[in-house]
């Protein structure tokens, strides 16, 4: 049962339990008091530590690209941290760092392509997850129908998005992306019998 399913049921349970039913608009919760650790004082999980347990989570592995706006060329950057997020509307999000040079470049553009990489692309992974090259280079790629952001010959899977909010996560920032488009490798519009393998990385490598 996916995730609309799982809501469906859980939503058909607390009726049949005469639970109240909402009459308004559901209030957000208060922001919780974040702030940067100071330099006197001890962080409360070692972020070696942190990288390290973390790394045991195996992620897939996406280039998120924008097209060129003004005198900038096209935009890109290899991102583990991407994830669905809602069905209704159609909803994605990434996080990227807050000192990325490659973010404000897709802010400016106010689109985005999720590229979702095969397993045989870990070379192009890393060649986008490097600052300062021309990571375009020899790298085949054609418009996304909406936005016009380079979608990656090649791919698993794409995602062509509009930027829908962003928020603050600690040193990170929460892109959120309408979903305008979007297909599977190679086979057609839709191509859900696609057989390209998703490029995996786990404890710090790909996995084989």
């Amino acid at each position: 049962m996916g995730h609309a399913g799982m809501a469906a049921a859980a939503v058909r349970y607390l009726r049949s339990a005469g639970a109240p039913t909402v009459a308004g608009p559901v209030e957000a919760l208060p922001r919780p008091d974040l702030r940067a650790v100071g330099e006197d004082e001890r962080a409360p999980v070692d972020p070696a530590r942190f990288r390290r347990v973390l790394g045991h989570f195996a992620t897939g592995v996406t280039v998120v690209t924008a097209p060129a706006t003004g005198a900038d060329g096209p935009a890109g950057f290899a991102c583990q941290s991407f994830a669905s997020l809602s069905l209704d509307p159609p909803l994605v999000c990434f996080m990227v760092g807050r000192t990325s040079a490659t973010w404000p470049r897709i802010a400016r553009a106010g689109v985005f392509c999720v590229n979702v990489l095969g397993a045989h692309q870990g070379d192009l992974c890393r060649g986008f997850a490097v600052s300062g090259a021309d990571k375009f280079a020899g790298v085949a790629h054609d418009p996304a129908p909406v936005s016009g952001s380079p979608r990656l010959a090649g791919a698993a899977a794409w995602v062509d998005c509009t930027i829908h909010a962003v928020h603050t996560g600690g040193d990170h920032l929460i892109v959120v992306g309408r979903v305008d488009a979007l297909g599977a490798g190679g086979d057609g519009e839709d191509g859900e019998d696609s057989a390209v393998r998703p490029l995996l990385f786990h404890k710090g490598r790909f996995l084989d």
